[in-house]
């Protein structure tokens, strides 16, 4: 195995000429050489520093579930890893393929709002405004380094574990640009908390942001909900009371960092199989079989296949390729999100203040140019 501070050495140099390259993308943007377009309607980007693994889409459905009480709400991701381009408005037939795993996961649980897919962020919001019913309110994911977008209010998230000033550039860290680009943020939402930590701990992260005064800082925590089953028709209600010492949980997790959700499955059986796929991984008949073979040869009386919901957004979308001997065994953890110190209250007044304001503002633009 090669060394760590062999690697930094071979990495640094990578590194350094990414970060030349993102620095000087930005700064064509700052000198307005590079286009930004701004919008009529509040756009509110959900994105991070670092690659992956922050807790982007319950801290998105946070902001649905608030918003979505009084205004038109529109999510707009690029389908990361989808097997289709261009502009495509979610419906009730689309699948994981067609608009990605994150996409399909929000609109088969928000089927009330618009949902939508497109690379470039210009020609989706354009296509979403010129829809019939349009939407008042855009929520961007994903897109805070998709600068071709001036977004009205940005939402940056960073874990607590790893935050984006303990990072590195991309190849020797997960950053995807500077920790200076966090001054273009509104809020920065610092994610996976443990319940646990001390006040002067959340103090001493906040000092380490060096963020400038009109930043806000949230904490958050993930909560994991009740099991559910993946195909609700075919398995029978199961909790995670039900899951004994002794039986056994074959967890499928095909996400940036599944530690956590393994940690969680160990408070209640320490016999866990664990089969570990890469970020937004779809699943084949190949899997299939794999998983199978797998499950079929745990010995235990009472065993399951518990997977994050997001996986079972994607395996969903392969329904017939999956055998009926372990469909009915198909459960997922659902989690959604709670805050450590200041309250959800606090964080919903300034969306929905920055929102009224937004409005208010382009409501008179628009009035002096007819004028």
């Amino acid at each position: 195995m090669m060394h760590a501070g062999k690697l930094n050495f071979l990495l640094s140099p990578f590194s350094l000429l990414y970060g030349l390259g993102v620095g000087l993308r930005n700064k064509l943007f700052d000198w307005g050489i590079l286009p930004s377009e701004q919008f009529p309607v509040p756009v509110i980007c959900v994105g991070n520093l670092a690659a992956g693994g922050t807790g982007k889409t319950p801290h998105t459905e946070f902001l649905i579930r608030i918003l979505r009480k009084k205004f038109k709400v529109a999510v707009l991701s690029r389908g990361y890893k989808r097997k289709s381009k261009g502009f495509i408005l979610a419906n009730p037939q689309s699948t994981s393929f067609e608009i990605g795993d994150e996409p399909y996961q929000i609109y088969s649980k928000y089927p009330d709002i618009l949902v939508a897919v497109d690379a470039d962020r210009r020609n989706g919001i354009r296509s979403l405004l010129s829809l019939n019913d349009p939407p008042s309110v855009i929520l961007l994911d994903d897109a805070f380094q998709h600068r071709y977008v001036t977004p009205s209010y940005s939402i940056v998230l960073t874990e607590y574990s790893q935050p984006f000033y303990q990072d590195k550039l991309l190849p020797l860290g997960r950053l995807r640009e500077s920790k200076d680009s966090i001054n273009r943020s509104d809020i920065v939402v610092v994610t996976k908390c443990s319940k646990d930590i001390k006040p002067i701990e959340y103090r001493i992260v906040e000092k380490n942001m060096y963020l400038t005064a009109h930043q806000e800082v949230f904490f958050t925590s993930v909560v994991y909900g009740e099991m559910k089953p993946v195909f609700p028709k075919e398995a029978e209600p199961w909790s995670l009371l039900d899951i004994r010492k002794k039986d056994t949980v074959l967890l499928i997790a095909g996400i940036a960092s599944p530690d956590n959700f393994i940690k969680e499955m160990k408070k209640y059986t320490a016999n866990i199989t664990p089969l570990i796929y890469p970020d937004h991984h779809f699943f084949d008949k190949q899997d299939v079989t794999h998983i199978e073979k797998t499950f079929n040869e745990i010995s235990s009386i009472g065993k399951v296949i518990l997977m994050t919901e997001k996986d079972a957004a994607r395996f969903r979308s392969i329904y017939d390729d999956i055998p009926d001997s372990i469909r009915r065994s198909m459960y997922y953890l659902p989690i959604t999100i709670d805050f450590c110190t200041r309250s959800k209250e606090e964080f919903e007044d300034l969306i929905n203040r920055h929102i009224i304001s937004f409005q208010k503002e382009n409501s008179l633009k628009t009035r002096n140019e007819q004028n």
